[in-house]
This record gives C-alpha cells, structure tokens and sequence, in this order.
C-alpha cells in the first residue's frame, strides 16, 4: 500500500499555507470576517476557510477574492 502523503512536494504545501496565511492577512487588515468576505466575493464561507487554511489553491477563487479586497492579483502570485 502507498502513501499518499509520500507524493506530497513539501515546496508546494508550504506555498499554499503562505498563500492562505497572507488572504487571511489580508481580509483581517481590510476589517472583513470570513463572512464579510463571502458576501464580497460570492465564495462560501467554508471555501474561504479551506483557502486560509491551505487546503484550497484553486487560482479562480483566488482572484474573487483578491478583486473583492482590492489587491492586485500577484498579492496571491497569480499573474
């Protein structure tokens, strides 16, 4: 039996947990809860949180809420 966690790039999660860390960053300097910003961007609250948490990446998502906070794409290091 094989490990799925053995497939895993190190490199990539710790990317998604900075990824997630810096939405959270920065929807909290803007004031919003996660609610605030689900109403802002039309994602669920509980696709925020995957996202925050580093359990989502996908670049769609992303960029609603990066356009819902006001950042430039490259905030998330999509281009």
């Amino acid at each position: 039996m094989t490990n799925p966690m053995s497939k895993l790039d190190v490199a990539t999660c710790r990317d998604r947990v900075d990824i997630g860390f810096a939405v959270k960053q920065c929807r909290e300097a803007r004031g919003y809860s996660v609610e605030d910003l689900s109403l802002t961007c039309g994602l669920t609250g509980a696709e925020i949180t995957r996202i925050e948490l580093g359990a989502d990446f996908d670049p769609a998502r992303l960029r609603r809420i990066a356009s819902a906070l006001q950042l430039p794409n490259s905030t998330f290091r999509l281009t």
